[in-house]
């Protein structure tokens, strides 16, 4: 259902909707503008201070070793996650960050336990609190984790604890995958494999897995085209 048949019903609704929607657009561009000074301004801030100012052909150098691959896939982010978040949501989650690991599959959850749609005016709202509310829970875990630091330094330090944390973001990323993967195997099957076969051929692609995204999620996007129109035939012929 599009967002202008849901509000089509209620002239006041609508233009509460648009009122809401212009607020979320000047905020977030505006603290977006304000995170990014931050987060550039902060080496000059810190070498002001202490007298020792960053080597702008050095910062520059390091940054076309890298930032090429890093924009694109920062282009690729924006466009695949905003349609899934809104713009609340997608203001927020990229202000945040950590998006695929928490932000995405918080959203992801809370909108389907209330059955919204993409692009609706429901989903706009519950991927704006469900995100929200994953902020200000990182906020207080790291909080309460930095406080409990060193109490907990010799059992975070324990060599009984090191294989596990060696592998916390395979498991992390493996269990949050299954949930995808789950609803076709088929289809995620061969993405996967196809993957994991160039990776053993081409074992320094690994260093370039957010620009290797780009043909990973054209190949399972074409994919699901391709059955999609097998299925669309199928029904026409029934």
């Amino acid at each position: 259902m599009s967002e202008k048949m849901i509000l089509s019903d209620s002239p006041e609704k609508q233009k509460a909707y648009e009122a809401y929607m212009k607020t979320t657009h000047t905020l977030g561009r505006l603290v977006s503008v304000v995170t990014l000074a931050l987060l550039v301004g902060a080496p000059f801030v810190i070498g002001s201070v202490l007298g020792a100012m960053p080597d702008l052909g050095a910062a520059g150098r390091g940054f076309l070793s890298v930032g090429l691959v890093w924009t694109v896939s920062s282009v690729v982010e924006y466009l695949v996650y905003t349609p899934m978040l809104g713009a609340g949501g997608s203001y927020l989650a990229f202000i945040t960050g950590n998006l695929i690991n928490m932000k995405i599959p918080c959203a992801m959850n809370a909108r389907e336990l209330v059955d919204a749609k993409s692009g609706t005016p429901e989903n706009e709202v519950i991927s704006t609190l469900s995100i929200a509310a994953s902020s200000l829970v990182t906020i207080v875990v790291l909080a309460v984790g930095v406080a409990l630091l060193i109490p907990l330094r010799p059992v975070l330090e324990s060599p009984e604890l090191q294989p596990a944390f060696a592998n916390v973001v395979p498991a992390l990323f493996g269990a949050m995958a299954y949930k995808y993967f789950r609803k076709d195997l088929r289809l995620a099957l061969i993405p996967f494999a196809a993957m994991a076969i160039l990776f053993m051929f081409v074992p320094s692609l690994t260093s370039s897995t957010s620009f290797m995204i780009i043909p990973a999620g054209a190949l399972a996007i074409g994919l699901a085209w391709i059955k999609y129109r097998r299925n669309r035939k199928g029904e026409t012929k029934a």
